[in-house]
């Protein structure tokens, strides 16, 4: 029964995540922390910082993982990342033999337009949500994200904040 629940939930939240894994993160979590309860918050947290650190979209980094955390087998990770993809793949199938006919269609046109404004709700719902006791344990923690924050606004390249950000956790913690 685990694993069914695992793979109707991961299913959904790739059918339903839209924008990727930044704007589902809110999704993600309110899955497998709040309804399922199969990690913490603080585990979240860390997945989401591991997932953005290793390669491979963040989505399939999280359901492999919480896959092998609620069940404790190598299975529930690759149920999970099938699952979470699965709805990916078979929505591409279909769209791409319509896409090409109706491309020109104004109402999909609309469509796509109507999506971005969602999109970037998403990734600041992402944003506030892992904005949370857990992250911000003392001072520092609030320095650090301080910097990143105007770095970021100064489009310094975010591969060397994310290699500055985790040396400087290892140098204070």
């Amino acid at each position: 029964m685990l694993y069914l629940q695992l793979f109707l939930t991961f299913f959904k939240i790739g059918l339903f995540g839209f924008g990727g894994g930044y704007a589902i993160a809110a999704l993600i979590q309110n899955e497998v922390v709040d309804v399922n309860g199969w990690i913490t918050v603080a585990d979240f947290t860390d997945i989401m910082a591991i997932s953005q650190a290793t390669p491979g979209p963040i989505a399939i980094n999280c359901a492999t993982y919480v896959g092998y955390a609620a069940t404790g087998t190598i299975w529930g990770s690759a149920l999970a990342t099938l699952a979470v993809t699965l709805p990916s793949v078979i929505l591409v199938g279909i769209v791409s033999v319509f896409f090409l006919k109706f491309k020109q269609n104004k109402y999909v046109t609309y469509a796509f337009s109507g999506l971005k404004p969602l999109v970037v709700g998403l990734l600041a719902s992402a944003a506030i949500m892992l904005c949370n006791p857990e992250n911000f344990i003392d001072m520092y923690s609030y320095v650090i994200f301080g910097v990143v924050a105007v770095a970021s606004v100064l489009k310094v390249n975010p591969i060397m904040l994310l290699c500055l950000s985790g040396i400087a956790g290892v140098l204070i913690y």
